[in-house]
């Protein structure tokens, strides 16, 4: 078995975005999604992002997760710029280093929970022997192990979020980005999942950037900053 990633220590920064822009578009029917914005996160933090809809907050989860590139600015994940990699070398280190949750749980519906959970791993050429035995530790943490068999149209929205995270930290990820985990559940599968994921953290010393409108789910992160018009206001 391959060596997990190491986390960095608690006191160095996971995560750095230094005046980031995003901008669609020129000229006059330029949209700026986001206009300068800085944040840090340190190894083993959990940090929510709040803001109204076009604040840009999924756009720099997109960034963070190197899915697109800032129109300027310096984004740095575990060390690396993710923001100066080419689309390949993005790609091999977001499977790597960054696990990813959707708000639409982004499952493939013909494959079981197992499958599922075992794509990142299939994708990075892990061994079977290895893949076996971390997709059936991630979903035993996940409380899933009874459900391995099932396809998602067989589970509940909170279940196949559920397995979400589990895709999401089966490759030990050094960052974990969830973009409106809880925006399809109700509030008794929100809290499991937030509890998860809370849990992921305190556990392995991961660190955790949630997106969310709930002040509910950001209650269970250690720290919530806000962005208004492509700013933080409280970083």
């Amino acid at each position: 078995m391959t060596s997990a990633i190491p986390v960095p220590a608690m006191t160095a920064p996971a995560v750095v975005a230094q005046h980031v822009q995003k901008v669609y578009g020129s000229g006059s029917a330029a949209i700026w999604a986001l206009r300068d914005a800085s944040l840090t996160v340190h190894a083993g933090e959990f940090v929510a992002i709040m803001g109204p809809s076009g604040s840009g907050k999924s756009t720099l989860l997109q960034l963070l997760a190197g899915l697109d590139v800032p129109t300027a600015g310096t984004i740095v994940l575990h060390g690396r710029c993710v923001s100066a990699m080419s689309d390949d070398q993005a790609t091999a280190f977001r499977r790597r280093h960054v696990g990813f949750v959707y708000q639409s749980f982004n499952l493939f519906a013909d494959l079981t929970v197992e499958e599922n959970v075992a794509v990142p791993l299939m994708l990075d050429g892990s061994r079977p022997a290895e893949i076996r035995v971390r997709v059936a530790d991630a979903l035993a943490r996940l409380g899933l192990s009874g459900r391995r068999e099932h396809t998602p149209g067989r589970l509940s929205g909170g279940e196949m979020q559920r397995v979400a995270i589990a895709r999401a930290l089966v490759s030990e990820p050094a960052v974990i980005l969830a973009d409106e985990p809880t925006g399809n559940l109700d509030s008794a599968s929100s809290e499991r999942v937030l509890r998860d994921l809370r849990r992921a953290v305190d556990e392995t010393g991961r660190t955790a950037i949630m997106v969310t409108h709930d002040p509910a789910a950001a209650a269970h992160a250690d720290r919530i900053t806000r962005l208004r018009d492509g700013v933080f206001v409280d970083a």
